[in-house]
């Protein structure tokens, strides 16, 4: 059985009308992925109710900036920037969130198992003390250094095929010598950081900017040349995908050239990176290619499972 790490209470995340990333996205894709011929291979598993969960933020992220986040919940909402909303419950789904990524990291690191984190917000570009793009916390980056405390874990990566550079996964991992970070992103496009010089403080960090309109054959070309040879070379005990679907052709938020068919390859070389790994939804906002892509993501496991 593949785990699908979800709960209806990420649609509670509202970020007003004609907004993005809105709830349609995860509604999509649940009703993508039950409509499947395989959709019995597939276990529904809700997110862990943890204790000590707020010590695991704020060892990212500063306890002041997470009690803001509180503060405009409890406040009736807001926004954090002129692109990312607070809404009533959207703390509380975003600490679910948060969860819902650590709960991904027990299942590779006690059971062996991939698995797909369908959440809400996403989190890449989350800084420290702040959220931006969408993000409220840097749901990657909590899950990369919560596994390093995991028996067997003494090195993450995080590979974000997001088409946006996810600025916030790599300010808090790129000085940590245990971790690495590696992202394709579009180039130029939003937030306007990951150029090819950014390489960390232990050479931990792999960006590949893109130009507009890259085809698929480039992206593979790209992903066997570079990624690949990056990710072995480090051995990670566990690779985190930050898995956007925005640099698909008919997203309207970049100008990529990606099909849903593509994120099958790159899934199936993933897993002959390491068989430890674990997939959490970031971007993708056109919802028939965003839910086929999610589709097409989990498919080699599912196949590996029959």
């Amino acid at each position: 059985m593949f785990p699908i790490l979800y709960a209806e209470a990420f649609l509670d995340h509202r970020t007003g009308a004609y907004h993005p990333e809105r709830p349609d996205r995860l509604r999509a894709i649940v009703q993508a992925l039950k409509s499947q011929p395989w959709a019995d291979h597939l276990h529904w598993q809700l997110p862990s109710d943890r204790p000590e969960l707020l010590d695991i933020i704020t060892q990212i992220h500063p306890r002041d900036y997470v009690q803001s986040i509180k503060r405009i919940a409890s406040r009736g909402g807001g926004r954090i920037d002129m692109d990312t909303s607070v809404s009533p419950s959207s703390y509380d789904v975003a600490l679910l969130a948060v969860s819902a990524w650590l709960d991904a990291v027990d299942l590779v690191v006690h059971q062996g198992q991939p698995s797909f984190v369908l959440a809400r917000p996403p989190g890449h570009h989350a800084e420290r003390d702040r959220g931006m793009g969408f993000c409220i916390f840097s749901n990657a980056a909590i899950a990369a250094y919560y596994a390093l405390k995991q028996f067997a874990i003494d090195r993450v990566a995080v590979l974000d095929w997001d088409v946006h550079h996810g600025n916030g996964t790599q300010a808090i991992l790129e000085t940590h010598p245990q971790l690495a970070y590696c992202s394709l992103h579009e180039s130029p496009n939003y937030p306007g950081t990951g150029s090819a010089s950014e390489t960390g403080y232990y050479q931990n960090v792999l960006n590949l900017p893109l130009p507009p309109n890259t085809t698929s054959d480039t992206y593979r070309q790209v992903f066997r040349d570079n990624v690949i040879p990056f990710l072995r070379d480090f051995r990670p005990d566990l690779l985190i995908i930050s898995a956007g679907y925005d640099g698909t052709k008919t997203d309207s938020i970049s100008q990529m050239l990606l099909q849903p068919k593509d994120y099958r390859q790159l899934s199936q070389w993933c897993s002959e990176i390491t068989p430890h790994l674990m997939f959490g939804l970031e971007g993708g906002y056109e919802l028939e290619s965003l839910s086929q892509s999610v589709v097409k993501t989990i498919e080699p496991f599912i196949a590996v499972n029959c």
